[in-house]
Parts: structure tokens; C-alpha cells; sequence
């Protein structure tokens, strides 16, 4: 597997499954997690693994070569939680997992336009079947200046949003803008040259910002944390990891509007971060952010 799933040991302490109980693991990826948890929640303890991407989904079948049916995958968006546990009827869940990042196929597939590393189309849909039509091309192309600049600073938090947009708005009149590396060439345009040598590359923002409007991520994550809180059984736990502040806000301030309701207990303060010998051997996980919440 490409892919190294973040903060392994402290997901797996703060679930901590015990043997029989069962779990969501409703961001599969490649199974990184999900494998630790059915290390320990046998001999008939499950995991239920979602993903919205079906790439996602085909990578995480090996599991079943090691766990056979103790593993139950489902190509679908977490959103629609609820419906899945009922469909899979799948009862009691003991703990939850949420890990909001982004696996490294995913950012590599070379049709999806996630990584500016590399010249694809500007697609950027976790799933491009399902009636999923929004991409990010529609959005540059079609969108409004106004619309655009909002979703820049808002989802971006992008200080040059104002200038990407003014910029993309004037370039698509030459012609529709359909690659990445056409994208990269607007914004470096509408930056300065102290932002392009910034320790994080001038079109991060950016791309991060497009693909939460197309998958409309945020909305999502507001969605599934109601439905999670839900469908534990009590004493479950909820354990989620964001990648940027925006997901890591709207995580910290649900879990703390329903613990002054007494219907949580949060188990971390402040959130976890990777320790120095993770980063060591794993880059990606400097952004992420563990929090964790007991159902009373």
C-alpha cells in the first residue's frame, strides 16, 4: 500500500476495541485504520467501511482475503450514515471513526486534477459517477468573479483570493481553463513573487478551496456528526481527524455544543497532533488533528 494512514497508535487507543464490538470506519481509504481495529475486535467484532470514492473502495478489498466477513465495505458518502447502517443493519456501533484527509492514490489518480504536481484535468469529484456533476473546471469557468473569491477566502482561506478570481475571470475569456497547470499559471499570475517561495506552494489554497466546492465537504462534515452521535451505542466513542482549520472547527465546536447537553464526554482537550517520529516517516500528517468524544 502507497498510502500510511495517520496517527495509527493513538486512533487505536482512543477507539480501543475490544473483542465482539463493532465499528465505522467511515473513510476507508486503503484500510490503514480499519485494519488495526479488526486486529482487535475479534472473532466477531466488525468494521463497516465507507468511502464516496469507489477507487477507494477497490483499494481496501484486501481486507477481506484477511478478515473475510468481519469486514463489510460500502461504496457511498458518509452523509447518508444513517440509511447505510440501516441498509447494512449493522448494530450495535461501539466506536466511529472520521478521517477527513485525503490518501495519497487519491491525490495521485491521474485523472482527478487533486495534485498540482501533476498536468490533468480539472475534475477534482470524489466520485464521478452517481450524478455527481459539479467539478472544479465548471466552477472556474462558469461561476461568478464574486462566487469564486468567496469560495477562495472561505474555503481557502486564501489572502490573494480577490486577485485569483479577478485573474481566472479575465483568462477564461481567452478560453475555457481545463488543466491544472493552466490553473497554476493564473494564480502564480495574480500572486507575488515572495508567496511563490512561501514553505507552502502558492496554489495550495487554491486547490483546496475548489475541491470542498465540489464535494462540499464541509457541509458534509456538519451533516455526518449529528447521524454519528446518533447511531453510538452508549459509552461509543467518536474519534475524527481534520486536516486544515475549517474541518477542525466545526468538529471542535459540535463536540462542545453537545457536551454542555450532556450528551458527550470530550476526551481530548486539545487536540492530538503526530509525535516527531511520525512526521519523521510521514510529512502528511504535520496538518492533521485528532479529537475524540465518549457518548454518555
Amino acid at each position: 500500500m502507497i498510502h500510511t494512514a495517520v496517527l495509527k497508535k493513538e486512533v487505536l487507543e482512543y477507539l480501543d476495541p475490544k473483542q465482539n464490538e463493532n465499528f465505522v470506519d467511515c473513510t476507508i481509504g486503503e484500510g490503514g485504520h480499519s485494519e488495526d481495529i479488526l486486529e482487535k475486535n475479534g472473532p466477531e467484532g466488525k468494521v463497516l467501511g465507507i468511502d464516496l470514492d469507489p477507487q477507494q473502495i477497490v483499494a481496501s478489498q484486501w481486507l477481506h482475503v484477511q478478515f473475510k466477513d468481519r469486514i463489510v465495505l460500502t461504496n457511498d458518502s458518509y452523509v447518508n450514515l444513517t440509511e447505510i447502517i440501516k441498509r447494512k443493519e449493522f448494530q450495535p456501533i461501539n466506536g466511529i471513526l472520521l478521517d477527513l484527509g485525503m490518501s495519497s492514490a487519491q491525490l495521485e489518480a491521474a485523472h482527478k486534477g487533486f495534485s498540482f504536481k501533476i498536468d490533468q484535468g480539472l475534475d477534482m469529484r470524489y466520485n464521478d459517477e452517481g450524478g455527481y456533476t459539479l467539478t472544479a473546471e465548471k466552477i472556474v469557468n462558469e461561476w461568478s468573479e464574486e462566487k469564486i473569491a468567496e469560495i477562495l477566502e472561505n474555503y481557502g482561506e486564501e489572502k490573494f483570493a480577490r486577485k485569483i478570481a479577478k485573474k481566472i475571470v479575465e483568462q477564461r475569456k481567452q478560453g475555457r481553463i481545463k488543466t491544472t497547470f493552466g490553473l497554476i499559471e493564473i494564480i502564480k499570475d495574480a500572486t507575488t513573487s515572495s508567496y511563490w517561495r512561501a514553505k507552502i506552494h502558492y496554489a495550495t489554497r487554491t486547490f483546496q478551496a475548489l475541491r470542498i466546492a465540489v464535494n462540499d465537504e464541509l457541509e458534509n462534515i456538519k451533516k455526518v456528526l449529528p447521524q454519528a452521535l446518533s447511531i453510538l451505542a452508549p459509552e461509543g466513542r467518536l474519534v475524527v481527524i481534520s486536516f486544515h482549520s475549517l474541518e477542525d472547527r466545526i468538529v471542535k465546536k459540535f463536540l462542545a455544543n453537545e457536551s454542555k447537553k450532556g450528551k458527550l464526554k470530550i476526551l481530548t482537550k486539545k487536540p492530538i497532533t503526530a509525535s516527531r517520529d511520525e512526521l519523521g516517516k510521514n510529512p502528511r500528517a504535520r496538518s492533521a488533528k485528532l479529537r475524540v468524544a465518549i457518548k454518555i
